[in-house]
């Protein structure tokens, strides 16, 4: 038997429901979302520099194009999807639509995602902080400045209703 013709069962949660999902041992999983009819995930290098393929698992950001499918059985995922659900995650889009940090929009997933990741960590991050939690994530469009001031904005509504995030 060759190594294309096994199948696995991962069972996990994905986007805050549990999922199942059948897939050789050597799928990406970049490969899985996108199969699983998910767009938001999006293959920019396919090598984790530019953070396109960036998705939650277990609520920390990872590259999905440097993950194993196999390595989210019994875990949890989140895409830019299941974004609506989470509260920093959905006041970081209107933030985001707001302040002008979307323009072409590849970018934007894996950016409010590492976003939302960060404000969790730190609910009133410096500027500095939030460039840093933004390194991994290339934008050829906005320059960063927008971005910044769409998370900056985000921190404080989150912060003003209720709180820390």
């Amino acid at each position: 038997m060759r190594e294309h013709d096994l199948a696995i069962t991962l069972r996990y949660t994905l986007n805050g429901k549990a999922h199942t999902s059948v897939c050789p041992p050597g799928l990406r999983l970049l490969d899985l979302l996108r199969r699983e009819g998910l767009t938001g995930v999006k293959e920019g290098c396919g090598e984790g520099e530019c953070g396109a393929c960036a998705v939650l698992v277990d609520n920390a950001l990872v590259n999905s194009c440097l993950m194993l499918a196999l390595q989210v059985d019994g875990r949890s995922v989140t895409t830019i999807e299941g974004a609506a659900a989470d509260r920093e995650l959905a006041e970081l889009q209107v933030a985001f639509a707001r302040e002008g940090g979307v323009q072409c929009g590849m970018c934007t997933p894996g950016m409010v995602l590492a976003s939302g990741a960060l404000l969790k960590r730190s609910p009133d991050p410096l500027d500095e902080e939030i460039r840093e939690a933004l390194a991994g994530n290339l934008c050829r469009c906005t320059g960063y400045v927008r971005i910044v001031k769409a998370v900056r904005s985000a921190s404080q509504r989150l912060r003003a209703a209720g709180g820390q995030p």
